[in-house]
């Protein structure tokens, strides 16, 4: 069950992600290009925030672990467009270092951690791997994105981050229908259109 926090906490974080992959759409058929804009990656920070929150609330491993992958490679590429630079240093101190925070207090006490993340009845070992599996999946595609970035020197959204989006957003929905997550389901639809929409866009550009 969730709690009008819990689920105020989920709802807002996915509208942050949602909004970002909308902006990216509406900017990129204006363009008619697949374009990367700051207020995507602005957007992408303070949603994947929010849900780290969730799923520590929820107890959901595989929810925080896509969470702690991709959120530093949005960082880079809000510094490599000069955003970065122009937010307050108090600010760029707690968003730098509460990931760190969070890891250094679960292996303080691992044992505990462990058991409340790994062994939770709410979901079954196989659900686990399966839900972990799919982050994993939806997050490289930020790793691949960083690597095909970092090499050209900008901040780009090549055709392979859009194809690993929509292979790991369509797990996380299965993963998400499984547990009755509204949360997980509402933001994985929006972006699963949005991921074919930018393929469709990239395969017209290309001819």
């Amino acid at each position: 069950m969730f709690s009008p926090i819990v689920f105020t906490i989920g709802i807002v974080a996915q509208i942050l992600f949602s909004g970002r992959m909308i902006l990216q759409w509406i900017l990129s058929e204006r363009a008619k290009k697949v374009v990367s804009p700051s207020i995507f990656w602005i957007l992408s920070i303070a949603g994947s925030y929010m849900l780290f929150i969730y799923g520590w609330i929820r107890d959901d491993f595989a929810i925080i672990l896509g969470q702690i992958i991709s959120y530093y490679v949005y960082i880079w590429n809000l510094g490599i467009k000069g955003v970065w630079k122009n937010v307050n240093v108090i600010l760029r101190a707690i968003l730098l270092i509460t990931p760190v925070c969070a890891i250094g207090y679960m292996a303080s006490d691992w044992s505990y951690h462990s058991t409340r993340l790994f062994h939770n009845s709410d979901i079954p070992l196989w659900l686990l791997v399966y839900g972990s599996a799919g982050q994993i999946i939806f997050t490289l595609r930020f790793v691949y994105q960083w690597l095909y970035s970092a090499k050209r020197g900008e901040s780009i959204l090549p055709r392979g981050f859009w194809i690993i989006s929509l292979t790991g957003s369509l797990i996380i929905i299965s993963y998400a229908i499984y547990r009755q997550d509204p949360v997980l389901i509402l933001g994985q639809c929006t972006g699963a259109f949005v991921y074919t929409r930018n393929l469709l866009i990239l395969q017209k550009e290309s001819k």
